[in-house]
């Protein structure tokens, strides 16, 4: 059977596909395929917004720090340690943005292994990542030694082994590429950055709720990742950071603020840093950006990650066939192997960009990388397999 006769079928068979029906859909939209740059909301974080909003914040004010909100980046860590991280409890917190998470994490690596010179990066990786490297080590006076990677992939064993050494502090690597959709070997790569005497900072943004990932039996001492994507928090929703239980004493990290201290309300003279993951908060929790993300969370606890990651590998094989048989003079810059892919795949023709403002008039919503790739982003719990042909078939037609 082709793919154009299938779609209909897998969403026919497809054990998630009930849940679609619990996320708010937008007039006009009949393919949503950038699931992996903002997802979808779900109807009852609506709800739990508007009733925080008349009920918490407007009906209890600030008695509603007392009431629990001071505690909620560390009990909405621990639910998603629990859900998505594979983690022990105590180890994951929420607040602030990727990039400020990633700073505090790759400076407190640095300052973790004194004498150490280098600081080993993708040079392909998300600019984010980049720049934030960049600008450590600019202001540790530490050297950068860059990863060159197939454009279609990302860091294999063997290019990691070949960068790291008795001189790295520090190595950052996404788990999934946010180009390419490259699944990288979590465990291997973190072993060898370890055996070199290096701390490894994972960027879990393209893989958190919709790749099993298990920091602890892993060995992972560090990471950090976004939610607005498969986690569902909304636009510039906070970010959290993972730091292994026996690192936490060890690492101090740079952004000291009130609430990363050890007796916030004392205000104390000096700095002490607070017991566990907390030392590594830092300002006002993001009350209302934590809100939306609790249902998502929920929702895959309930589901299992594992069905998760059955249903986003049956959507990107869905795609590639549709990409094979109906854009044959474009070019796959993704893996084939669906273990070596996350949930989305990109792909390349010269004439893309041009196509984009025609596909979000007809309700079809990718995304686009330049210089040449359309990038299609499938959220497994919002989207069907007949949204992944309707967005396809519109490529091809507009091309």
């Amino acid at each position: 059977m082709t793919p154009l006769a299938r779609s209909a079928e897998l969403d026919g068979v497809d054990p998630l596909a009930p849940h679609r029906d619990l996320f708010v859909r937008a007039p006009g939209v009949v393919a949503y395929l950038d699931g992996n740059s903002l997802g979808r909301p779900l109807e009852a974080s609506v709800h739990r917004v508007e009733r925080f909003l008349g009920e918490e914040w407007g009906g209890r004010l600030i008695r509603g720090w007392d009431e629990g909100w001071l505690d909620l980046p560390l009990r909405v860590g621990d639910e998603l340690a629990r859900v998505a991280l594979g983690a022990e409890p105590g180890q994951v917190a929420i607040g602030d943005s990727t990039t400020v998470l990633l700073y505090k994490l790759v400076h407190a690596a640095v300052e973790a292994r004194p004498g150490r010179t280098e600081l080993v990066v993708d040079r392909a990786d998300f600019p984010t990542d980049r720049y934030v490297v960049e600008g450590v080590a600019r202001d540790r006076g530490l050297s950068i030694r860059w990863i060159d990677t197939d454009a279609a992939a990302g860091v294999t064993p063997q290019l990691l082994a070949d960068a790291v050494g008795p001189n790295t502090a520090a190595v950052v690597l996404s788990h999934v590429s946010y180009r390419s959709g490259y699944l990288a070997d979590m465990p291997a790569l973190t072993g060898i950055a370890r055996e070199a005497g290096a701390l490894v900072v994972w960027d879990l943004c393209h893989s958190v709720g919709v790749v099993p990932v298990r920091l602890d039996a892993w060995g992972v001492d560090l990471a950090v990742g976004c939610t607005y994507k498969y986690l569902g928090g909304g636009p510039g929703s906070p970010a959290f950071l993972y730091v292994r239980s026996g690192m936490q004493g060890e690492l101090r990290q740079p952004v000291q603020g009130w609430l990363g201290s050890a007796r916030p309300f004392e205000m104390a003279q000096g700095y002490e840093p607070a017991a566990g993951i907390r030392a590594f908060l830092s300002g006002t929790p993001p009350i209302v950006g934590m809100l939306a993300m609790r249902d998502m969370i929920a929702l895959i606890g309930e589901v299992g990650i594992d069905a998760v990651r059955a249903k986003s590998v049956a959507l990107t094989e869905f795609a590639i066939q549709l990409v094979d048989e109906l854009l044959p003079q474009a070019a796959l810059a993704s893996p084939r192997d669906p273990a070596q892919r996350g949930s989305h795949i990109t792909v390349d023709h010269a004439d893309f960009e041009s196509l984009m403002p025609g596909l979000w008039a007809a309700g079809v919503i990718p995304d686009f990388r330049r210089p040449r790739g359309i990038r299609l982003g499938l959220s497994p719990m919002s989207t069907s397999f007949s949204e992944v042909e309707v967005g396809v078939r519109a490529i091809a037609e507009l091309l």
